[in-house]
């Protein structure tokens, strides 16, 4: 009996249960999805740096998974007491029949279960669906060889998704039993009849306020925006928390503010319905205070999660295609005062037995050079705390690093770029870090001199060439000057660099050769007691497993959590417009009953939707704008050319997922108040 009656009530409101049950879908195919990537990249060839990489996203995507879960939990917890509110005079019908509260409860659970059964399976499909276009992004993100990899289901994600929605549907099924024990009929049935009260907040105490809060938040965003340099994380901590009080405190007094701007404005205030429309979006923004202020650091965090994933992702991509352009680097230091008489490396693996031409198919060699009395303070001269305030460890004596010409061409021409002609008494600087660029060309700009070895060079631009000499994943060259043959003494020399391209087509194989036989030379070189130090080499592929990791970790935690926050905006948002629907529904008759149009109805709804959904949006973009600006401080280190093509990437889904939820909410709101329950 209970159990038809609960399939005959869920048929009867499948259009209040469509927001709830496309939630949950929602809610349990991400959740499938992000967890079933261990088991994708398990289909797939992937060396081994590489798949402890993936190793170590497994880890971190099950621990944020927690947090998730305990949004999604808050959310399902949250729709369950909008559908109870929806049904009260439902419930009193059933209590004026005889039914107890047990019983009540026992519909309730039968419906939660049925609804939570179907939400698993139907969200279960989809994810599986959605997780195989899952590993084409692991793939690109790996670099993995999915020749092998077939139709894959992860049954430890179908476990956990189970096991994680079970215990929130049991959360619910506790709290609508809670909810069912406080009931009382009398005010069920008067559930929806109470007159509307706005209580008014005191105008200046408002003004005050938001004030102060408008006041705080500027400073914060000059601080996070333009200071950033000197913040550290403490102070990053308490300007968080600046932002969050601020938020509440700005919806709080425009709450109070909003009614008597709106009835200070005679004309438009009585104009059609907008003196019914503005006194209902007054009413439902003064209950939503804090709702709204959550929602809007959501979305803040949202945008910010979702824009710097897409970026970081993408510039690690360009990163590896510019910075990364061979396939093998080693340098070394000598410990001598007799810098003249250093080999080369080429001489060092030669006399112990290495023929490199053996395993590189072309390779080149160069030195940097450095002199003591040509500093990074003695070029920067006053500028100097300004790149302090850009890299903090970046100090005046620091001595500027120099190449020649004809070395820095050399490797140019093994990086397939383009060569450099300098005049003789000329220098060219070069340098990828931005702001530091931008410091020095202003010195550029000015024409400054330089003395570096009895030699005096004059700049031939007033721009830094971007240009590099090592291999990396980041854009690491603060400064690198390129100056005449002429110009170079052998005592000045800084550090010997090889590098190469394999010969083998084999990468990792040809890297584990090379690697071996490197080694062989330095043992056979401590051996006969060559003071050679400093000794370190990188790789492509190396830089690419470390970069990549970091990349595709930020990207898949950027997306879980920026989706989740999204979608949780997105339901809070509409579940409360809908609750207000369904209050308003007396109003809405009252209004046809005295000879208003349908069609002004629908505007007036119309506004007030679109009011809800775009006050805590608007803000959580201003917030984004300037939480962007400190991110892309970070982000400059990795490089930020597609932070375009990621905002509009954001800007979609933002559309797809918030606008989904506004439209889906819009009709539902529309239906509810013309038919009247």
């Amino acid at each position: 009996m209970l159990f038809k009656l609960s399939l005959s009530n869920i048929r009867k409101s499948m259009r209040d249960y469509a927001i709830y049950f496309f939630t949950l879908v929602i809610g349990v195919s991400i959740f499938y999805v992000f967890n079933a990537i261990g088991s994708q990249a398990a289909m797939m060839k992937m060396n081994e740096r590489t798949d402890e990489l993936v190793k170590l996203l497994v880890s971190a995507i099950s621990g944020t998974s927690v947090f998730v879960a305990a949004v999604l939990g808050l959310l399902i917890v949250y729709a369950s007491r909008f559908l109870m509110k929806r049904r009260n005079k439902e419930f009193a019908l059933y209590m004026m029949l005889g039914m107890s509260k047990g019983k009540i409860s026992a519909i309730l659970f039968i419906e939660t279960l049925v609804i939570g059964i179907g939400s698993l399976l139907i969200g279960l499909l989809t994810g599986i669906g959605l997780s195989q276009l899952m590993s084409a992004l692991v793939a690109n993100l790996f670099d993995a060889d999915m020749t092998a990899y077939k139709f894959t289901v992860s049954g430890k994600a179908i476990v956990k998704t189970i096991i994680y929605f079970a215990v929130m549907y049991l959360v619910v099924v506790i709290f609508n039993s809670f909810v069912v024990t406080k009931m009382k009929l009398i005010d069920l049935m008067q559930s929806g009849s109470k007159a509307e009260t706005i209580k008014l907040k005191n105008p200046w105490l408002c003004v005050i306020l938001f004030i102060l809060a408008v006041s705080a938040l500027g400073y914060a965003y000059y601080q996070v925006g333009w200071r950033m340099y000197y913040l550290n994380p403490s102070d990053i901590l308490i300007y968080i928390a600046v932002g969050c009080i601020s938020t509440v405190l700005i919806f709080w007094s425009v709450s109070g503010m909003l009614l008597r701007v709106l009835m200070s404005m005679k004309k438009a205030y009585h104009s059609g319905l907008n003196a019914f429309t503005f006194r209902q979006i007054s009413s439902t923004v003064n209950t939503m205070v804090l709702s709204m202020s959550v929602i809007c650091l959501m979305l803040f965090v949202t945008v910010c999660a979702l824009t710097s994933a897409f970026s970081i992702r993408n510039s690690m991509n360009e990163s590896m295609r510019t910075l990364c352009p061979a396939d093998y680097e080693f340098i070394s230091g000598y410990e001598t005062d007799d810098r003249e008489s250093h080999r080369s490396l080429t001489e060092l693996c030669s006399e112990h037995g290495y023929d490199l031409s053996e395993d590189f198919s072309d390779y080149a060699e160069f030195r940097t050079y450095t002199d003591h009395e040509f500093t990074l303070g003695s070029f920067l001269g006053d500028k100097m705390d300004d790149v302090r305030e850009k890299v903090v460890f970046m100090f005046p004596e620091l001595p500027e690093e120099y190449i020649s010409i004809s070395e820095y061409n050399r490797i140019m021409e093994i990086f397939g770029k383009e060569k450099l002609t300098l005049d003789d008494d000329s220098y060219i600087l070069t340098c990828n870090y931005k702001d530091i660029a931008a410091i020095r060309e202003t010195i550029l700009s000015e024409g400054r001199e330089i003395t570096i070895s009895g030699h005096t060079l004059r700049p031939q631009n007033d721009k830094c060439v971007d240009g590099f000499v090592h291999l990396s994943a980041n854009r690491a060259n603060f400064g690198l000057f390129i100056v005449p043959d002429e110009v170079i003494d052998e005592k000045n020399a800084n550090y010997d660099c090889l590098i190469g391209n394999y010969r083998s087509e084999d990468k990792e194989a040809a890297e584990k050769t090379v690697s071996d036989r490197i080694d062989q030379v330095m043992r056979k070189a401590a051996e006969n007691e060559e003071t050679l130090t400093d000794i370190s080499f990188m790789t492509k592929m190396q830089i690419m497993a470390s970069s990549v990791g970091i990349g595709a970790i930020m990207t898949f935690l950027g997306l879980y959590i920026g989706l989740v926050f999204l979608l949780a905006s997105g339901v809070i948002l509409a579940l409360k417009v809908l609750s207000e629907s369904t209050d308003s529904i007396g109003r809405y008759e009252m209004l046809r009953k005295i000879g208003a149009e349908e069609a002004d109805i629908t505007r007036s709804l119309f506004l007030q939707t679109s009011l809800f959904f775009m006050l805590p949006l608007l803000l959580g973009i201003l917030h984004s704008v300037f939480g962007m600006k400190f991110s892309i401080f970070f982000m400059q280190f990795f490089g930020t050319e597609g932070i375009f093509q990621s905002v509009l990437l954001t800007s979609a889904i933002l559309l797809l997922i918030y606008g989904g939820y506004f439209l889906i909410t819009f009709l539902c709101s529309r239906t509810i108040i013309r038919n009247k329950r």
